[in-house]
């Protein structure tokens, strides 16, 4: 096989990938998000259905959740009341005394967009883009400190001061039998961690049964404005399987039904999770169901508790709710790191993060660091790119005599190709050393790609001059440009291939991957550019080697 047909078959393999990228962004823009009803932002998404599928009788085994067959279409939601304001240096939150619901999450060092920085990013909301909410509460037969149950609050408000490292937020709740509950939320400076403690108090004189349990609403709707989807949907971590994903789609089929001590639950999107932690000795039983077309409920509830006349007790459970930082979440709890999905290559790109992190510590630049680590990539792989430059060179300094090849072997194709390859045997020329530079660079790229897709520190980090946001597309197209004239100008020092398709092929490539980078994140973009540089930079020079050396070797002329 030439280099000229292995570089038709990339050519054709490249241009299915774009393809198939190309059916992907009609998929992704061709849908239109269906609106979702305006919600009052004081009051939790509370149905008559919402409730964890408990047993239904308190002494019998597990039974597995069963989604409402009936649910109704409107909201039911409890009287207005003013929220509880919990303000922390990464949080603010909007607490709903109406069972502890947390209605509103904004995350402080996150904004909106880089237009509008003091527009922070929320996490949990209710409006009429975003309805995403996460609850708790003890279920009983009667009355119950639920998400339903109007809990007692000291004050509506709560700030982390300056020098304190914690802060608790309490709520109380009373049954008429004489059950007082009360529900600690803490907070921790500079942790996306929230626990949770209920004080449970039996004051009355027959024992009180009740679970414990955990979950989140989520009306989901189509993401729009992303070339290549990132994965959105939930995540289930077990003894058995250290990580599991679940697509909505999936779940709204097969519902979530699994019985495990330990491990967590989490609803995960592009940058953020929102995890459920319970405590890792208790078997805890996962459940799913939906909620009309759209609204998902997922969640966990633990072994019944009988609490008996005079006795006391306190239940603990963790909420994870912040952006998917990779240094914080192997901390928080184990597996929680695998939701930052940098899919089949994760071993790479694990590493090129490594990498490129510790290059921002040392320069406070993303976008420079991007420069430095193709600079090291470049270094590490200089030997075998270097042959396939070599290569190259000897390719064009035997171009004339394949050419002549060509014309005398014209009709005769099998005479041809004997021809080149003698001439190649005889030159010492491997005619898919030109190959080794792309095929290399392609895994490294590949996981490039999905790291700096996926790794919220690259999220709105800026660059120079016009580039804001090394995480999505350059707004005014210069970085694509220029990788387009830097592969104009490789493709001009490759020897040209013989047959005339192949050569106009070759020359409408740099074309096809500029449009085709123009989508892709501006960081991604930077390093295919500098690494063009670079590869510019060594080929030119290793080509004047063998072409100095080749003409050395020509016998002068009488």
């Amino acid at each position: 096989m030439t280099i000229e047909n292995v570089r038709l078959i990339l050519v054709v393999v490249l241009s299915f990938m774009a393809m198939l990228l190309w059916d992907a962004w009609q998929r992704d823009y061709g849908k239109v998000p269906t609106p979702i009803a305006e919600v009052a932002p004081t009051l939790p998404s509370v149905r008559a259905t919402d409730s964890p599928p408990l047993p239904a009788v308190a002494a019998a085994p597990v039974a597995p959740p069963v989604a409402p067959t009936a649910p109704p279409t409107a909201l039911a939601s409890p009287p207005s009341q003013q929220p509880i304001l919990v303000e922390t240096d990464v949080f603010s939150l909007e607490i709903n005394p109406a069972g502890g619901t947390f209605q509103k999450l904004k995350l402080r060092k996150f904004p909106e967009s880089v237009a509008d920085k003091k527009r922070l990013f929320a996490l949990l909301d209710q409006s009429a883009t975003r309805d995403f909410i996460a609850q708790s509460g003890l279920k009983s037969a009667g009355e119950s400190a639920d998400h339903y149950a109007k809990f007692q609050v000291e004050s509506h408000s709560y700030t982390l001061s300056q020098d304190a490292q914690n802060l608790e937020v309490p709520l109380s709740w009373e049954s008429s039998t004489g059950v007082r509950v009360t529900k600690i939320l803490g907070f921790k400076r500079g942790s996306y961690e929230v626990t949770e403690r209920f004080k449970v108090e039996n004051t009355s004189s027959a024992p009180w049964k009740f679970h414990h349990y955990q979950q989140l609403q989520q009306v989901v709707v189509p993401i729009g404005h992303q070339l290549v989807p990132t994965f959105t949907g939930v995540a289930l971590s077990s003894p058995v399987s250290r990580y599991e994903k679940f697509d909505y789609e999936n779940l709204a089929e097969e519902p979530l039904d699994r019985t495990a001590a330990g491990g967590w639950l989490a609803m995960v999107e592009h940058y953020f999770v929102v995890a459920l932690l319970p405590a890792a000795a208790t078997q805890q039983h996962y459940y799913s169901f939906v909620i009309g077309a759209d609204r998902y409920v997922l969640g966990y509830y633990g072994p019944e508790t009988e609490l008996a006349p005079n006795a006391s007790v306190s239940i603990d459970s963790r909420l994870y709710l912040g952006p998917k930082l990779q240094e914080v979440l192997p901390s928080v709890a184990p597996g929680l790191e695998l939701t930052v999905d940098y899919g089949v290559l994760w071993f790479i790109a694990k590493g090129l993060f490594w990498t490129l992190n510790e290059l921002n510590l040392l320069f406070g630049n993303w976008g420079w660091s991007i420069v430095v680590l193709t600079l090291l990539i470049k270094l590490a792989f200089y030997p075998l790119s270097a042959a396939g430059y070599r290569s190259m060179a000897r390719m064009r300094v035997v171009q004339p005599r394949l050419m002549q090849l060509r014309e005398r072997y014209a009709d005769d194709k099998a005479r041809m190709n004997q021809g080149m390859m003698e001439l190649y045997k005889q030159e010492k020329i491997n005619p898919l050393g030109g190959c080794l530079p792309i095929l290399v660079q392609i895994p490294v790229f590949i996981s490039l790609y999905w790291m700096i897709l996926e790794s919220v520190e690259l999220r709105q980090a800026p660059f120079i001059f016009w580039i804001h946001d090394l995480s999505i597309k350059d707004p005014f197209y210069v970085l694509p440009v220029l990788m387009l004239i830097s592969m104009w100008m490789q493709t001009r020092m490759n020897p040209t291939p013989p047959d005339p398709i192949q050569a106009k092929v070759m020359q409408i490539m740099p074309l096809a991957f500029g449009v085709f980078f123009a989508f892709f994140p501006a960081g991604l973009v930077l390093y295919w550019f500098v690494n063009n540089v670079l590869s510019i930079s060594q080929q030119y020079y290793v080509t004047c080697q063998i072409e100095a050396a080749a003409a050395a070797a020509k016998p002068s002329r009488p």
